[in-house]
């Protein structure tokens, strides 16, 4: 197994099915998964734990994906950050605000989320090197 599948990811995801969908797909893929419904529930988590990867939906209740991200990057800044959106106007607006994340649009093949999520993780873990 490669050092990659040791990597946790936090999944906040505010749909029930895309939520669940998303965990079981990165699980199988070899990560280790902690999901939540928004991003408010994500903070504690992020302050009380380590995570490799934050992968967000942008439009949540309470605190949307951006927000979130931002907040991420100020509790650990070593967590890199992906977003999923259905929203093209979204999309443009998580590159301003969050230049160095990636953005998947929704509709999006399982294996296409687990390629760029290696692909962001090993960006990581190159840069270390």
């Amino acid at each position: 197994m490669s050092e990659l599948h040791h990597k946790r990811i936090l999944l906040a995801e505010d749909d029930e099915a895309m939520r669940t969908y998303l965990e079981r797909a990165l699980e199988q893929a070899g990560y280790g998964v902690d999901a939540v419904d928004r991003g408010t529930e994500a903070i504690p988590l992020l302050e009380n734990d380590h995570y490799d990867l934050l992968l967000s939906d942008i439009v949540m209740p309470e605190m949307d994906g951006i927000e979130l991200a931002q907040r991420c990057n100020e509790i650990s800044p070593t967590t890199k950050v992906m977003f999923i959106t259905g929203f093209a106007a979204v999309t443009l607006k998580a590159s301003r605000e969050q230049p160095h994340a990636k953005v998947l649009s929704k509709p999006f093949h399982l294996r296409d989320l687990v390629m760029e999520v290696e692909r962001v993780l090993e960006e990581k873990v190159s840069a270390q090197l």
